[in-house]
């Protein structure tokens, strides 16, 4: 009987296991998020041949993919396209955010150290993501043997998007010029990433924020990791994210449309055409998933708009803080009452409120109040008391998809339609509200089992790992919220 009973465990063993082994699947998925894109200029811009024309006329696209929280910023919507969820859930609550009483930038880790720089390179890690994203899972669903690479220039957008256990993310140090990881993931770097700083000293040292030659360079990265680490050459499926961050940093200087910004795409389009051929040759076009898409869109300059005679405006959130607190002293007889503002989350000052003695709701009313004196800020909101606020209901449910409690501020800013925190004089672009041209991005899947086609119906930021998921038979992020995207078949 006991013999029995092994050859039963056995033999269920075995089926299990050919039954995952027939789970079909892509070699590789690959994640392309291009920073500060806005979705229109998938239709302004006029593309070559390859690159984003093959992804227009081969590709699914969503032409009306929504990110459902503010703030609209890099951290976050990076940690939120791989996770399937917002910054309620995944902690990534923006760029910088209190943490533990801390000013902190998303991904700064200080019991890590810099691999691969100088002195003066930080150590990082995915720790504040608390939930798990795409590459997690894929990792979890393959018994651990998925492996994942993140790049780009950005460090939150090398890490973010690889997840918990990738087996490398990199990133540009400005301080010494080269492509730097952390001791969370490694002690020393690749030969192939020390040999690739090596062969491009004389590139790595120009200006990648603003030039083309930024976009390069990630990508040149990209295709050596696929190469060196053998992505999409095993057994299971393995995952590759890239960032293009100089989109976005060179869109905060000049502007959209701007010629540098504009040289910027068109040398994407090329860089993306090389990379989905070198795709196609090494993995072939019906084994990889491709998704492009964008961690937030962007505002034109307040220059770009009033110069034509379109609605614009503009305020600067730390000009804000001051004012408010210039009236909130005049009433409470105490200074600094609202600490600081990230972004248009605004933090109060805790300690200040009670060494006063002041009750803290009385205080975050007041706030409000004097916030919204100011003819840049339509809503000033108290999150903890968000209901009884008198604002549309979809502001409601952006901000607090928004909100993680202890790293978020406690006042939340909406500032007039079309403005955005800038100084009139400035050329620059912006984001990081809930306005359309921030929080509308595109969205476009080519390769493995992807129809050529496009819809106009209501996507999300969030629906992009829970489709990915949903196709490659896994199980979405543990805080996922997202809903798979159908392309009229059933997969």
């Amino acid at each position: 009987m006991e013999r029995m009973k092994r050859l039963f465990v056995v033999v269920m063993a075995v089926v299990a296991l050919s039954a995952m082994a027939q789970v079909e699947r892509p070699k590789l998925v690959v994640g392309l998020v291009v920073d500060q894109m806005r979705w229109d200029y998938l239709y302004t811009y006029q593309w070559g041949e390859g690159g984003f024309k093959t992804l227009l006329t081969d590709g699914y696209r969503c032409n009306n993919t929504i990110i459902d929280y503010v703030p609209t910023v890099t951290a976050a919507g990076h940690a939120s396209i791989y996770s399937g969820t917002t910054p309620a859930f995944h902690g990534i609550a923006g760029n910088h955010f209190i943490l533990n009483g801390k000013s902190v930038e998303s991904v700064q880790d200080d019991s890590e150290k810099g691999v691969g720089g100088n002195e003066k390179t930080s150590g990082k890690s995915p720790r504040n993501l608390i939930a798990t994203n795409m590459a997690d899972q894929l990792y979890l669903a393959t018994d651990f043997k998925s492996r994942t690479v993140g790049v780009a220039l950005k460090p939150r957008a090398a890490i973010l998007p690889s997840g918990h256990n990738p087996i490398g993310a990199y990133w540009f140090d400005d301080n010494s010029k080269s492509f730097v990881t952390s001791t969370y993931y490694m002690d020393k770097l690749p030969k192939w990433v020390a040999d690739f700083n090596k062969k491009y000293r004389k590139e790595l040292s120009t200006d990648l924020s603003n030039l083309p030659m930024g976009t390069t360079m990630t990508f040149a990265l990209a295709e050596q990791a696929l190469i060196n680490e053998r992505l999409g050459q095993g057994e299971v499926t393995d995952m590759l994210t890239v960032s293009v961050s100089n989109t976005d940093m060179c869109a905060h200087t000049y502007g959209s449309h701007s010629p540098k910004v504009d040289s910027i795409y068109w040398q994407l389009d090329k860089e993306i055409a090389h990379f989905i051929e070198v795709l196609d040759q090494r993995i072939g076009r019906g084994n990889y998933l491709l998704f492009l898409t964008a961690d937030h869109g962007g505002t034109h300059s307040y220059p770009r708009m009033t110069d034509h005679g379109l609605p614009s405006g503009s305020m600067q959130n730390s000009k804000a803080v001051t004012i408010a607190n210039e009236l909130l002293a005049w009433r409470f007889g105490v200074k600094n009452l609202i600490r600081e503002s990230k972004g248009y989350t605004y933090y109060i000052n805790h300690a200040v409120i009670d060494s006063a003695g002041l009750d803290e709701d009385v205080v975050k009313k007041a706030a409000c109040k004097a916030l919204m004196q100011q003819d840049e800020i339509q809503w000033a909101v108290d999150v903890a008391n968000i209901e009884s606020c008198p604002i549309p209901n979809i502001l409601k449910e952006r901000i607090k998809l928004g909100y993680f409690a202890g790293r978020s501020g406690e006042i939340y800013v909406v500032p007039r339609t079309g403005t955005f925190d800038t100084k009139p004089e400035w050329a620059a672009s912006n984001h990081g509200t809930w306005s359309q041209s921030d929080s509308h991005i595109p969205l476009i899947f080519l390769g493995w089992h992807i129809p050529a086609g496009e819809t106009s119906r209501l996507t999300h930021m969030t629906d992009i790992a829970a489709t990915v998921c949903a196709m490659l038979h896994i199980q979405a992020p543990n805080a996922c919220i997202g809903t798979p995207i159908e392309f009229g078949w059933e997969y």
